[in-house]
């Protein structure tokens, strides 16, 4: 939106595809040759010093000669002045012309497969960590919220991988398969020492009871209790908490030889809470396909006012309001003078956050270790991207917690 604006109409050439501003390594290498004289192979030592500058702060031997040949061409010292510093700042950011055409294939491929098949965008990518910039707990949130469905693991139906299972038709008529999450979603599971005895069991028959999956695997007691408290057993017992009894009794009982007439009765357990339940799946596999954390805790953050962030995403440029959300990311580039960038997020999508040094300083126990985060602050939207620019960070004050989630950090 804003005017280009060359440095000297001998730039133009080389700046003109990307707005004034050098983007790639070789505009920086043309615009010495053009506006500085430089010749290839001193072209060549600039991009290598570039590189380095922040090791080294080799770019700064080139300002005399750069300016002073600028300034004989009848460049401005101003100009040429802006010019030494585009390439100096060029350092943190630049990269080769090839470089970025295939970022931006790549960029365009996923966005059209996630547009176009979300279900299988999401399975590829949970089966691709850890990488990237989101949780998988984030990741199965998200895809949810576009109409895939999440299945949870399933020693009768799950694979060690994430794989697609046949699911009902979204309302615009589409078909999306659903999502079934993998065992090695499961903490502390080995693909070799535990899934391959199940695999190799389910394929001589499903299994029909926990103490039938527990005989015909041999899985230790730490794996089975795992197995159930993740939810994984759950086509054989429904409830956890009797699933969990079950596999310790089994264990037990085999490690006293007892016979299958003189275990213990189950006790009358409580069922767990959908708030127990996700809180359970966090802890055994770091997401949940039955909720996200803050969905059974919405109708005590509405009675506090606090809005959702589809609510807050909204709301008009400039409206204040206090938000609480979970904090799945913090970013702090170096390049930023100091602002942090931080994004949260609850059971209706996410909210981006910016914290102004002075504010991040004033708070910044509680924005570098809080889960659940409070904010009040500023909306700024423009062009369909909304931020909330904090003015204050506080820690919600809620009956219930939810379950902590780990952020991606960044720096």
């Amino acid at each position: 939106e804003e005017p280009t604006v060359y440095p000297h109409p001998s730039l133009e050439p080389v700046l003109e595809k990307t707005k004034g501003v050098p983007l790639f390594q070789e505009q920086v290498m043309q615009l010495a040759v053009v506006a500085a004289d430089y010749t290839p192979g001193e072209a060549d030592q600039l991009r290598r010093d570039m590189a380095a500058w922040r090791r080294s702060g080799r770019i700064e031997r080139h300002r005399d000669r750069l300016i002073r040949r600028m300034m004989a061409k009848g460049i401005e010292s101003e100009f040429a002045e802006r010019v030494f510093e585009q390439i100096r700042g060029f350092g943190e950011y630049g990269f080769p012309e090839s470089h970025a055409a295939s970022f931006a294939l790549i960029a365009y491929a996923t966005s059209w497969i996630r547009c176009h098949y979300p279900d299988v965008f999401t399975c590829s990518l949970l089966n691709a960590q850890p990488m990237g910039f989101y949780s998988p707990g984030t990741i199965v949130d998200d895809a949810k919220r576009h109409g895939v469905e999440v299945r949870p693991v399933d020693v009768n139906r799950s694979s060690w991988n994430c794989t697609l299972e046949t699911s009902t038709t979204t309302a615009e008529g589409s078909s999306l398969r659903a999502v079934r999450m993998g065992l090695r979603y499961v903490k502390s599971l080995s693909e070799d020492r535990d899934w391959q005895p199940i695999e190799k069991a389910r394929r001589r028959a499903s299994f029909t009871s926990v103490d039938d999956f527990a005989s015909r695997t041999g899985l230790e007691e730490r794996t089975l209790s795992r197995l159930a408290e993740a939810g994984a057993l759950a086509g054989l017992e429904a409830r956890r908490r009797e699933a969990l009894w079950e596999v310790r009794g089994l264990a037990r009982d085999l490690s006293l030889d007892l016979t299958q007439e003189t275990q213990d009765e189950t006790p009358a357990f409580e069922e767990l809470e959908l708030r127990q339940a996700i809180a359970w799946d966090y802890r055994t596999s770091s997401h949940s396909a039955r909720g996200h954390p803050l969905e059974p805790l919405r109708e005590e953050l509405t009675a506090q006012r606090l809005p959702d962030a589809r609510t807050v995403a909204s709301m008009p440029d400039g409206r204040k309001t206090h938000y609480a959300g979970l904090v799945i990311c913090r970013q702090r580039p170096g390049t930023a003078a100091g602002v942090v960038f931080m994004t949260l997020e609850d059971e209706t999508g996410f909210v981006n956050l910016v914290l102004w040094k002075a504010v991040f300083d004033r708070y910044a126990l509680i924005a570098k270790t809080t889960s659940l985060l409070g904010v009040s602050g500023k909306i700024q939207a423009q062009d369909g991207v909304v931020h909330l620019v904090a003015e204050k960070l506080w820690k919600p004050q809620l009956g219930q917690k939810p379950e902590m989630v780990r952020s991606r950090d960044f720096h």
